[in-house]
């Protein structure tokens, strides 16, 4: 059983009951955290670039929880403290205990020089899980849809400084995936969206809006 919860922004959790793997840790200064910083578990941070509401407090809670965070290289100086990291690079795999973590490209800016901005498909839970991170749409979205079959696409929706409703169901079509959730929107006004415009525009897989504290198994 996999579960997904949903803290706000581009934040969430996968929990298979032996590991948890938490992405894009924005809470604090997130004004839809659901969760505090000082609150949140994992075993695995995974942050698909520098910008802050994404990196957000990824060290902090690395040296809390003993969690390894996963990302480009170029990010992973976090000051001095000491937190277990997996550097890696598009196109890269890496086992876990729990299956893999494939790094993929977003088409996005990275927040720091020399960096990259990419998206994660992740196996756990017996799913396949991709979340794009920061991006617009691209046409290879089709090659990650053909290499894994995707069972949920997690988008952003927002606009502005990524894909809307409409580009994202453009992704949701070429990356074959089963269902969808979205993610990244109403956190400012600058990205204010209907998530059921998203609804509407969707074909051939099933979207599940989950609101921020929400949790739904991904089955």
């Amino acid at each position: 059983m996999l579960t997904y919860t949903y803290y706000g922004h581009a934040c969430f959790l996968l929990d298979d009951g032996a590991s948890k793997i938490l992405c894009d840790p924005f809470l604090t200064g997130n004004p839809l955290a659901a969760i505090n910083e000082r609150d949140v578990q994992a075993d695995y941070i995974l942050v698909t670039h520098a910008h802050g509401d994404h990196i957000g407090d990824a060290p902090n809670i690395a040296v809390r929880t003993d969690a390894t965070v996963v990302g480009i290289p170029e990010i992973m100086d976090f000051g001095g403290q000491r937190v277990k990291t997996i550097g890696m690079n598009l196109g890269g795999t890496v086992k876990t205990e729990f299956g893999f973590i494939r790094m993929v490209p977003a088409l996005h800016s990275a927040g720091i020089p020399g960096g990259v901005a990419c998206g994660y498909v992740i196996g756990v839970g017996g799913k396949v899980v991709y979340f794009a991170g920061d991006t617009s749409l691209f046409g290879d979205m089709k090659l990650i849809g053909a290499r894994d079959k995707i069972d949920y696409a997690i988008l952003p929706i927002g606009g502005h400084y990524t894909m809307d409703p409409v580009d994202a169901a453009k992704a949701v079509e070429l990356l074959g995936a089963a269902n969808a959730i979205p993610v990244h929107y109403n956190t400012w006004d600058i990205i204010k969206q209907d998530p059921q415009n998203f609804v509407k525009l969707v074909t051939g897989a099933t979207v599940h809006i989950v609101k921020p504290g929400q949790s739904i198994e991904l089955a």
